[in-house]
């Protein structure tokens, strides 16, 4: 081969080598930009330790506020403290109370208002059911239906939530059934929003489920047979989760029957303990595609502990098959987190590729924290700098 010819090769090869890492670049930076089109930026609005529900001025402000800062998913509570926040024909049959008696709740549907300022904001509104099965000791409805509730083995029902007591709606009764799905259908019915969440407390507390409604029914399966002494004994505790596995199937199926695109959504715990503690088979129904989202509460102050559970089998499974975000907590009344420590776990999802973050809850994005408002909410400024849609989700 002549010098030429051989510098002509040279050459050639060095360009076709260059044209082809160009190439290479420009498609992952084509990857990268279309992995990050589209982020879950959600923050839950509760009514506890919050006065943002209270004023049709301050429900909007929020509103505004979290909109210009390119946050796209809001979820409001609607069914807290043995009350739904909006007015309820099927709270007021069943309990005689339409809507929680908080003074600022009066004459006003705040869940209106949020879709009203929330749409037009272009934010995702899905509300969040967030007592499930669970109410105070001293509600209504636990007060006009006692029959309704279940127990421990030694007879009790009261389970302490931090200083409040509570008791707990018997998820295999099929009254308390059509009383949950009755609120649900009302909701989907009544309201433009784009989806429901249930969280963890669409579940029952291990240690109970020893009420005579529930012992017969076990006995007229299993004849001879009684519940465990033990309310963790594997086989009690399967029973139990698949009695709710079947509940959430038919609410699954509910919905969709009104509104085919509405998202399903689950909050729950991470699924060793949601299963044990909470009979609560999150990862069936996401198998079984009851569900559409799952925003996973991973309140871990410790990012070792926060990433081990980001590394779990049936969270990377799940992740494969629906969008898949992670709960993160932004702060309690008093206990802050520290601004630090939520960039530090922001950055840890999404290098992980998971469906986007929502914050528990939203006062505690800026107040009460060791640092300033003004500089928290330059960090939410800087983690979402532009605006994103959130996840498709397919019918």
């Amino acid at each position: 081969m002549s010098k030429s010819k051989s510098i002509y090769r040279i050459i050639t090869l060095t360009l076709m080598a260059i044209f082809t890492t160009i190439t290479f670049v420009l498609a992952s930076n084509q990857i990268s930009k279309s992995a990050q089109k589209t982020e879950i930026r959600g923050v839950w609005i509760t009514n506890i330790d919050s006065e943002v529900l209270f004023s049709s001025s301050e429900t909007k402000t929020a509103i505004n506020r979290l909109a210009n800062l390119n946050f796209n998913t809001l979820y409001p509570t609607i069914w807290q403290g043995g009350y739904t926040l909006y007015p309820s024909q099927v709270a007021q049959q069943v309990f005689g109370k339409s809507l929680d008696p908080e003074t600022g709740l009066q004459g006003r549907d705040v869940l209106q208002e949020i879709i009203s300022e929330g749409h037009e904001k272009g934010l995702t509104i899905i509300p969040w059911f967030e007592f499930g099965f669970m109410a105070p000791a001293d509600s209504e409805l636990a007060r006009l239906h006692p029959n309704w509730l279940t127990k421990r083995r030694d007879g009790t029902t009261i389970k302490m939530e931090g200083k409040y007591p509570r008791v707990w709606l018997n998820p295999f009764h099929p009254e308390v059934q059509q009383f949950i799905l009755d609120l649900v259908i009302e909701i989907v019915t009544k309201y433009d929003i784009d989806g429901i969440q249930f969280d963890d407390h669409f579940g029952l507390p291990s240690e109970f489920g020893y009420d005579d409604f529930t012992v017969k029914l076990y006995e007229k399966e299993f004849p001879g047979l009684l519940p465990s002494d033990d309310y963790k004994e594997t086989f009690w505790v399967r029973w139990r989760a698949n009695k709710i596995n079947n509940f959430m199937e038919r609410v699954s199926k509910e919905i969709k029957a009104i509104k085919p695109d509405y998202i399903i959504s689950v909050s729950p715990n991470p699924l060793h303990f949601a299963l044990s503690a909470y009979l609560q088979d999150w990862f069936t129904w996401e198998r079984e595609k009851w569900i559409d989202e799952i925003v996973l509460q991973v309140y871990r102050p410790d990012i070792k502990r926060f990433m081990n559970e980001l590394e779990q089998t049936e969270v990377k499974l799940a992740k494969n098959h629906i969008p898949f975000a992670i709960g993160i907590l932004t702060g309690l009344k008093d206990n802050s987190t520290p601004i630090k420590t939520i960039e530090e776990q922001v950055e840890v999802v999404r290098k992980r590729n998971f469906a986007g973050v929502s914050f528990f809850f939203y006062e505690s994005l800026w107040k009460w924290g060791k640092e300033s408002e003004n500089i928290r909410n330059k960090s939410f400024e800087e983690m979402f700098k532009h605006k994103t849609y959130r996840p498709y989700i397919s019918g």
